[in-house]
Formats: structure tokens, C-alpha cells, sequence
């Protein structure tokens, strides 16, 4: 004789109230939950000597992963999409084209401290541009990540190489590292300036003077 069995209940008919958090955080990123996020604040605000349950820091771990949302946003964004739309009705110009004091923020790799500055962008077009404000968009998408100054201008500069394809491109960036100025030796008004030339700035002299002359960026200063 047929013995009828009864299903096992199912987590969302009578345990529901049992699922971890983890399991239906919507803001999870990479694998990690809001949730998951807010704790590793409290461990280093317990690490750091402090009591995160006190009032003026009882919000602080939301705060702070809602900020880590905003300031590494650069990590959802593809820099390359900004440069698609292109235009070739520019009446034959070929000339330098330059946007420079490009401010930014971003944080560094080794002690995710701040790191403020500028960016200087230049290219030489080969019959086509691309809107500027998507030059500082990419300067944007690649600040809001874990840096190091070295990098980031070179990220910066292949980019615009690699999806506009023009004779040549420049990029210069000026920074202060906080993890100078804050901790460590302690040196205020210290900025770091680092390049990246392609193309027709690397290989002729005139077109790199001229783009460092625009952007008024001389040896020595």
C-alpha cells in the first residue's frame, strides 16, 4: 500500500523569519552585504579604541558604506563607454585638443587615504573628437577606485588612445597624497606630478612643449 509522504516545509513557507540577513540584502556588491560592510566598520572603530554603539557613532557604519558607495563608484563604470559617440564634422581640425585643471578625488591603495588633485588631458585628434565633458568623465570613472598616481595616468591616457585612436594623447596629473601629508613624515604642500605621453607626445618634442605649455606645466616648477 501506497504510503503518502508530506514535502518538507520550505524556507519561505515556515522559515523565512530564519534566513539569514546576507541572503536578502539587496545592496550586496562583489559578495558583500550592507550588512557585512557596517560590521567591518564597528570591528575598526572597536580596533581603533572606541565604542561604536555610543551616540555619536551609532550611524557611522551606515554612513561609511554609504560613502565607499559614492567614492568607489569608478569600479561599476566602464571609462571606454563614455568615448563611443564620437563626431568627424569639425571642419578639418587637427590641432591640440586640451582640458585641462580636471579636479578629482581618490583614494590610495596602500592606505586608502585621500588623494586630491587635477588631471590635464590633451589629444590630437585623427578626424574624429568626442564631447569634453566625457574627457572628465574618464578621469572620473578611474579617481573612484583604490589608485596609485603612476597608474591612474597611465589608465587615463590608454584609454583615450586605445577607443579614439588620434595621433597622439598627454595626460598630467597633480596630486596630494593624504598618506603624506596625515601620517607618516607629515609633509604639507608636497603635490606629486606624474605623466603619461602617446602617440605624437611622446615622439615629438614640439607637440609634448606645447601641450605642457598649455597646461602650463613646466620643468622645474
Amino acid at each position: 500500500m501506497h504510503t503518502p509522504t508530506l514535502d518538507a516545509p520550505t524556507m519561505c513557507e515556515d522559515h523565512a523569519h530564519d534566513a539569514p540577513a546576507a541572503a536578502t540584502d539587496a545592496d550586496a556588491r562583489h559578495g558583500v552585504t550592507r550588512t557585512q560592510a557596517e560590521d567591518a566598520v564597528r570591528i575598526l572603530l572597536r580596533w581603533a579604541g572606541d565604542d561604536p554603539a555610543r551616540e555619536g557613532l551609532i550611524d557611522t557604519p551606515k554612513r561609511v558604506a554609504k560613502a565607499y558607495g559614492d567614492w568607489f563608484s569608478g569600479y561599476a563604470m566602464d571609462p571606454q563607454d563614455y568615448l563611443q559617440r564620437t563626431f568627424e564634422e569639425v571642419g578639418g581640425y587637427d590641432e591640440l585638443v586640451v582640458l585641462r585643471d580636471i579636479e578629482f578625488e581618490s583614494h590610495c591603495e596602500h592606505h586608502m587615504a585621500p588623494i586630491i588633485g587635477k588631471a590635464h588631458v590633451g589629444y590630437l585628434p585623427n578626424g574624429r573628437v568626442v564631447g569634453i565633458s566625457k574627457l572628465a568623465r574618464v578621469v572620473e570613472a578611474y579617481a573612484r577606485r583604490f589608485q596609485v598616481q603612476e597608474n591612474m595616468t597611465a589608465q587615463i591616457a590608454h584609454c583615450i588612445q586605445s577607443a579614439l585612436e588620434p595621433r597622439g594623447v598627454g595626460v598630467v596629473i597633480e596630486a596630494a597624497h593624504e598618506c603624506m601629508t596625515t601620517r607618516g613624515i607629515h609633509k604639507r604642500g608636497v603635490s606629486m606630478v606624474t605623466s603619461k605621453m602617446l602617440g605624437s607626445f611622446r615622439e615629438d618634442a614640439r607637440t609634448r612643449a606645447e601641450f605642457l605649455e598649455l597646461i602650463r606645466v613646466r620643468g622645474g616648477r
